[in-house]
């Protein structure tokens, strides 16, 4: 299980993250732009994720994959119940793809083999 202790060691090894509070709760961010937020209860995350991808993950992983209806209906996030990551490698996969989405082209690729994403 991971946990928000987790996800703050990995989002913050991830090339040029800092860390800033947001509306009361801890959010990640690569040059100024968030990819992660913890929820205020520590047991779920926001990341971003294109939202035409959403559906296929809440249907494939509904216990770890939700929507805050209302809240994320129109943006490119998804949550992550912690209770529910595999492992760590599987946090940090689901965190750089966050961070990819989020940093400059630039820099992404400058990093691809540290965070061995895909290119595109």
């Amino acid at each position: 299980m991971a946990t928000a202790a987790d996800v703050r060691r990995i989002a913050l090894s991830l090339p040029e993250t800092e860390e800033k509070l947001a509306w009361g709760m801890p959010t990640f961010r690569v040059r100024n732009k968030i990819f992660v937020s913890l929820a205020d209860d520590d047991a779920s995350i926001g990341v971003k994720c294109p939202i035409e991808d959403r559906v296929e993950l809440i249907a494939s992983e509904p216990d770890k994959f939700f929507l805050k209806e209302g809240h994320d209906d129109h943006y490119a996030w998804l949550r992550v119940r912690l209770a529910a990551v595999e492992d760590e490698q599987e946090l940090r996969a689901i965190l750089a793809d966050s961070w990819r989405q989020a940093a400059p082209r630039r820099l992404a690729e400058e990093h691809r083999d540290v965070l061995d994403l895909p290119t595109g």
